[in-house]
């Protein structure tokens, strides 16, 4: 029987797998070379128990090309001026690894990107059953994330997305040296405006952004092909849904603000308006299987396998439950104790939060400033009121 490698160092742990473990910033490196049964045989009880006990966590802790959302833990605390830096965290894959010692200084902008990515999905998911709570486990995540959901997908466009608009916006605000301002347009400026200002250098963002968010993915032996391909599409989604969200913005110059003259740019909206369009992709994603076509293996939809799958439509593998109810090998919280909007028709409502269980009520008091008053000069005074609301949440 032909055996695999086992390489133990201070920071990789081989097994002939691309499965990455996640667990104090140590991380899996593939390696596919052999070892004599000589070799073997010098290995000591302790190493082979290690090996059983890293090969037991893969089976819990999957690697997802969204991983590194668990920079957030304590990123900002590491200066990301030293090489040795990269290996501190929980998060990075052996690729990812690389080319953070080759960019430190986009470090910064990455960590932010994981924030950003974390608040805008709970945001964007608030009043949903699943409501994007997961997303903090990372990088370690539940089956609603590591396996291909349709909230995966969203996850994995949206992760794209923020850390192109990081680097991007880090770019125009001189955060970073080896980049600065994009390259002003090419089209004619119209006769009341100037090309100008500092544009988010969006090129350099999705250059950048791809390397990192694409880097476990397009090693072969990552996963499942129809999962790295799934992961692969939805990404390039999200990398279309930031290109989208790029407008030409302006600032006016002349006399008493008449702006008789505009200096514009091309920026990027904002995080959340992006985070919604790709939530719109969400509600309308399409369930996908692997077919052989040609040579390529490709993502066909399950219903409609004549149809391709458009490159602006997110795409899973596996339906997702209702959320319902708690659920660990699924990775549901369930709905009982959220809050509800009785008087809602969305997903917020009451009926559809509380999936039929009902609701309970209660009152809370809210203490707020009022009857506020400018007084010459210069200072405010309020008074203190209290406020009765009626609160529901799911039985």
């Amino acid at each position: 029987m032909k055996e695999r490698e086992l390489q133990f160092d201070s920071d990789t742990f081989s097994v002939g797998s691309s499965v990455c473990i996640l667990t104090t910033g140590k991380k899996i490196k593939p390696d596919f070379t052999r070892i004599s049964k000589r070799q073997r045989s010098k290995m000591t009880a302790s190493r082979i128990f290690l090996l059983i006990f890293v090969m037991s966590l893969a089976v819990i802790y999957p690697c997802t090309g969204i991983s590194w959302l668990g920079l957030t833990v304590n990123g900002s605390s590491v200066g990301w001026n030293q090489t040795h830096h990269c290996k501190l965290l929980d998060g990075l894959v052996p690729d990812q690894l690389q080319l953070c010692k080759r960019n430190l200084e986009l470090m910064h902008s990455i960590v932010h990107a994981a924030r950003l990515t974390k608040s805008a999905c709970q945001s964007s998911f608030s009043d949903m059953r699943w409501n994007c709570s997961s997303i903090e486990s990372a990088p370690h995540f539940t089956p609603d994330l590591a396996k291909g959901t349709r909230e995966a997908a969203f996850v994995f466009s949206l992760a794209a997305a923020v850390v192109s608009h990081a680097i991007a916006r880090a770019c125009a605000s001189g955060e970073l040296p080896s980049c600065s301002c994009a390259p002003a347009p090419s089209e004619q400026a119209a006769p009341d405006f100037r090309w100008g200002g500092c544009g988010d250098n969006v090129r350099y963002g999705l250059q950048m952004g791809s390397a990192f968010s694409d880097a476990l993915m397009r090693n072969r032996r990552s996963g499942p092909q129809a999962f790295r391909l799934m992961q692969l599409h939805n990404n390039a989604v999200g990398r279309q849904a930031l290109m989208d969200a790029l407008e030409m913005k302006c600032k006016c110059h002349g006399v008493s603000g008449s702006c008789s003259v505009k200096t514009c740019w091309k920026g990027l909206q904002d995080i959340n308006s992006i985070s919604a369009d790709l939530k719109s992709k969400y509600l309308s994603a399409i369930k996908v299987i692997p077919r052989q076509i040609g040579t390529r293996r490709q993502l066909v939809p399950r219903e409609m396998e004549v149809r391709p799958v458009g490159e602006n439509e997110l795409v899973y593998l596996v339906s997702s439950p209702d959320y319902c109810s708690q659920n660990a090998k699924q990775g549901s919280f369930g709905t009982t104790d959220r809050q509800c909007n009785k008087t809602a028709t969305g997903s917020e409502s009451c009926g559809l939060m509380c999936c039929g269980r009902g609701y309970n009520a209660y009152s809370e008091v809210l203490v707020e400033r009022c009857q506020c008053k400018y007084h010459w000069c210069c200072y405010v005074s309020c008074k203190t009121c209290h406020r009765t609301i009626e609160r529901y949440v799911c039985k």
